[in-house]
């Protein structure tokens, strides 16, 4: 997801996407663990986007950039 469409999103949605991601890399880093990852690079993949997230939610906290649904943060 690019960072013009995480900007799209609600603080919310942002948060929630977050959460996901952060999941999905500590599973993606136990499978890399255990040798069961086909893809090594969607370890790195998946922390850019976490970057992502959270650069656009700190962009909104500190008034760098507005989101839809703002009043939330």
């Amino acid at each position: 997801m690019k960072a013009s469409e995480i900007r799209e999103l609600n603080v919310d949605e942002i948060r929630q996407q977050l959460d996901e991601r952060e999941e999905e890399l500590a599973n993606l880093k136990l499978q890399l663990a255990t040798h069961q990852l086909e893809n090594p690079l969607t370890v790195p993949a998946a922390r850019r986007e976490i970057a992502r997230l959270k650069t656009v939610l700190r962009e909104h906290e500190l008034g760098i950039r507005s989101l839809p649904g703002g009043a939330n943060a």
